[in-house]
């Protein structure tokens, strides 16, 4: 599927890119340990997520945020063809590598999901994995509206982990405001009711949710790579503090998580509707 117009500039485009609190972190920069560390979705979503008709073949797929294409990769081995959209040109890079390697044919294209350069009516399904908190919402729904066909399907989704009391979640992220007493992200509980509202307010229909709790194991290094890959420090510290937080933190596991390996307990969260 090539449905692409020409980008616009990059002239004023990264201004638009950002949450309402303004914490505006540069994931490219933690783009190999966001390819390596990150949790790839569960199968169970993607179970999910046919039976109420998404991923299915030659279903044509738009995925806003794509990162380092983790969520358009798994949609495009399942049958679908996927445009994968997103703004940062170091993670598209490593997710063009995948793509190449896997031989798969997920198009990519460098653009703000505020302002997505393909033709209207030209996609059955808009999917948003981890992202939505980042964009404009208002005029990210005004665009997903022009770009999906009448009754397509809007997917967005989360996998997040879970910080209870005085796990290794709780006690790393405490690590993070250390270091970075902006980061927003700390203390989540994997579910986000705002979406329900933005996509009611833009008149979607059919708005549903599901969530499923699921344990992810991790090594001492592959947690520290993880939290590398996030917003909080890889995304927002310098070289210097990513390597001074990263012996802290590996200090903290040795002497408070020595066993190997950790259970790390996370969430799935979905919202699905559909378009007028």
């Amino acid at each position: 599927m090539s449905t692409a117009r020409p980008a616009p500039e990059d002239a004023g485009m990264r201004s638009h890119y950002v949450s309402a609190s303004d914490f505006d972190p540069k994931f490219g920069n933690a783009a190999t340990d966001y390819e390596r560390y990150r949790a790839t979705y569960p199968s169970e979503l993607f179970d999910r997520l046919k039976a109420v008709g998404v991923g299915t073949e030659n279903q044509r797929v738009l995925d806003l945020g794509t990162g380092t294409g983790f969520l358009a990769r798994e949609l495009r081995q399942r049958g679908s063809s996927v445009i994968g959209v997103d703004l940062d040109r170091e993670l598209l890079a490593v997710a063009r590598r995948a793509s190449r390697e896997e031989a798969d044919n997920t198009e990519y294209i460098w653009a703000r999901a505020e302002q997505i350069p393909i033709r209207e009516n030209s996609v059955d399904v808009v999917t948003a994995g981890q992202c939505w908190h980042w964009f404009d919402r208002d005029h990210v729904c005004s665009e997903v509206q022009r770009v999906i066909t009448s009754g397509g399907t809007i997917v967005i989704t989360h996998f997040d982990w879970l910080p209870r009391n005085r796990n290794v979640v709780d006690e790393t992220e405490q690590l993070i405001l250390d270091w970075n007493s902006d980061w927003p992200g700390a203390g989540g509980t994997g579910f986000y009711p705002d979406w329900t509202r933005d996509l009611s307010k833009a008149e979607f229909q059919n708005i549903e949710t599901f969530s499923f709790e699921t344990t992810i194991e991790y090594s001492h290094d592959a947690w520290r790579g993880r939290i590398r890959a996030s917003a909080g420090v890889g995304g927002s510290l310098s070289e210097e503090e990513i390597r001074e937080f990263d012996e802290q933190l590996d200090d903290h596991l040795k002497s408070s998580f020595p066993d190997e390996p950790i259970e790390v307990p996370h969430r799935s969260f979905t919202v699905i509707c559909t378009a007028p």
